[in-house]
């Protein structure tokens, strides 16, 4: 029998003090750290002595690392040359952060996908940029790609108004490098699904294959963006699960919730239904 997959979580650096029981939980699994998507967190030598706390905090623990990068108010398709190189100033600042809190453990870091919901709805018009989406995206992230694969940092795509999931894997292999794979957020495939017509949750795994490295778990009512807690919406687990367990490798599981005190709660149901540890 095929041992369950194992869960991790985001959270904040104040979370391990804040929320009781989370320290101990996160013990020898993958911890994704949320601080550097904050305004701010890499402006400056901010991101420095932040990230050597995270360092410290966390230089005997035997899981997996990674950090969320920045995405607040830009997108990685951007045509700007100038607005671009502020793009990529932040990238490699989070990439940064991410080698020395990573320390050569396997690092991810997440960025979001620039597929949005009116280029969606624009594929086959006279209006179609899909090409220049991809295009605007290769350069902009083109030494951000180069940079991760020379310090070992995995970067992962996030699904965000995503309705096609073959659009960001075709992305992730356009770079032609094993230092890009594909996430999923689970609860922005439920919105996309219930609100603009995207395929299910378990559609978005099979279509990445082995280019799925890394999942955002949360439940959502196919509404909006919930980060609710696993079992509180309209997801099918059961059904995820069983896409996830067909892959070749299974991805990082990350619990991403609004409230982090709700990463214990998840963790707790999808044991009780057998479906992960």
């Amino acid at each position: 029998m095929r041992d369950l997959p194992r869960l991790g979580a985001a959270l904040y650096q104040a979370d391990l003090e804040r929320v009781s029981g989370l320290r101990d939980w996160i013990e020898g699994r993958d911890v994704e750290i949320r601080d550097f998507t904050e305004i701010g967190a890499l402006t400056g030598g901010a991101w420095r002595p932040l990230a050597e706390r995270l360092r410290d905090s966390f230089r005997t623990h035997s899981g997996r690392l990674g950090l969320h990068g920045p995405f607040w108010g830009f997108a990685v398709d951007q045509p700007d040359p100038d607005f671009r190189a502020l793009v990529q100033d932040r990238m490699l600042t989070a990439l940064a952060a991410a080698e020395l809190f990573c320390a050569g453990r396997q690092g991810h870091m997440v960025i979001h996908s620039p597929f949005t919901t009116w280029a969606s709805f624009n594929r086959g018009t006279e209006m179609d940029d899909h090409q220049g989406i991809l295009d605007r995206t290769l350069t902009t992230l083109a030494p951000v790609v180069q940079r991760a694969a020379e310090v070992g940092i995995t970067l992962v795509i996030e699904n965000c108004e995503d309705r096609d999931p073959w659009e960001r894997v075709t992305l992730a292999r356009a770079f032609g490098s094993d230092a890009v794979r594909v996430s999923l957020d689970t609860g922005h495939a439920q919105y996309t699904h219930g609100s603009t017509g995207g395929p299910p949750v378990d559609a978005h795994i099979r279509a990445a294959g082995a280019m799925l490295a890394h999942v955002h778990l949360q439940d959502a009512d196919g509404v909006a963006d919930r980060h609710w807690a696993l079992g509180r919406g309209t997801i099918r687990w059961h059904g995820v699960f069983a896409a996830l367990a067909e892959l070749p490798v299974m991805p990082r599981l990350i619990l991403e919730m609004a409230k982090t005190e709700d990463v214990l709660v998840s963790a707790r149901y999808l044991t009780e239904q057998g479906l992960a540890a």
